[in-house]
């Protein structure tokens, strides 16, 4: 019996790409750039399997093609908001998705980003590059305390949870939290954490906040002008979520008027080109979304890719089904 033809759409690490080969005919993209749209439409007809990740646009038109044979699309990432999942579902593809493995990681990036925002590490790096360093002084760059602070955090799935317990365990930070769902007294009690019904009211009651929230339209521009507009003049805001979830017109400008006092993205709307109005901003700390970028979570987002792609040809429930 002839193995299952599995598209790799990003090179992977290599051990998993040599594991992608025991149980699959495997076509890598050897140049490791994003395949256009033509490519993946040329893909769906051409492979069994698809592993694509968030730099492939998977939306209603590319499915508009004809003689459809991928029976399943295994993400790379827990993220799939690139993903048309109504018109996967129409057509009969399974999506699945890679969950768990990258919560703590990305929960490192975002204290990272938290902890440079605060202290202006940033501009600290830049100043001693461009050979401007004056000298130690009382009034030098001065920046933002984080331990004992209050942490909002909007989404409290894996990663949400994760990072409040770096937070609340690591800097005895009080946290705050928005989510649409409830979170159970439980969870809410292991963090001594309150809920709030609206994003603006976090927004107001916290120092800082971190985003953990899916992306699509529904989290399209969650954070905008209007409620920026209710946050502390000293919040500092972080996104490791996905880059849609902000207005960063919105943003841009709230830094630039000093409506709030920093941030810190390691994802962007359009990525990976970066909207020149957030480029020009001293008190934004940017990383080119690393947020899983290690090298035992890449590999462990792989094999889950390869654990629900085998089980969907051995005709069983794949693990992280969404679709």
């Amino acid at each position: 019996m002839s193995k299952p033809k599995l598209l790799i759409t990003r090179r992977w690490p290599k051990a998993v790409e040599e594991a992608a080969n025991e149980d699959f005919d495997v076509t890598l993209n050897e140049k490791d750039i994003p395949l256009s749209s033509e490519d993946m439409r040329n893909a769906l007809t051409s492979y069994d399997a698809i592993s694509p990740t968030v730099t492939d646009i998977l939306n209603s038109k590319t499915f508009e093609v004809e003689n459809i044979r991928c029976k399943i699309l295994c993400n790379y990432g827990v993220g799939y908001s690139h993903i048309d999942l109504t018109s996967a579902q129409k057509l009969g593809i399974c999506v699945t998705n890679t969950p768990d493995v990258l919560s703590d990681c990305t929960a490192d990036i975002a204290m990272t980003l938290m902890l440079m925002a605060a202290r202006r590490a940033g501009e600290g790096e830049r100043e001693l590059r461009a050979d401007e360093w004056q000298g130690w002084r009382p009034t030098h760059m001065i920046g933002s305390k984080v331990t004992g602070k209050t942490l909002g955090i909007v989404g409290f799935g894996r990663i949400g949870q994760a990072m409040a317990s770096r937070a609340h365990f690591g800097f005895g930070m009080k946290i705050n939290i928005f989510s649409r769902s409830q979170v159970s007294p439980e969870i809410l009690k292991k963090y001594n954490a309150k809920q709030f019904g609206s994003v603006e009211t976090l927004l107001n009651e916290s120092d800082f906040v971190s985003l953990h929230c899916p992306g699509g339209a529904p989290n399209r521009h969650l954070i905008n002008a209007s409620n920026l507009s209710c946050a502390k003049p000293d919040l500092i805001l972080i996104n490791t979520a996905r880059g849609e979830v902000i207005d960063e017109t919105a943003l841009a400008n709230a830094l630039k008027n000093k409506a709030i006092k920093a941030a810190g993205l390691d994802v962007f709307d359009g990525e990976p080109k970066i909207n020149p109005i957030l480029m020009a901003a001293p008190n934004l700390v940017m990383l080119p979304h690393l947020g899983s970028a290690t090298r035992e979570t890449r590999e462990e987002m792989g094999f889950r890719a390869l654990e629900n792609c085998r089980a969907f040809f051995n005709e069983e429930t794949p693990l992280d089904r969404v679709a």
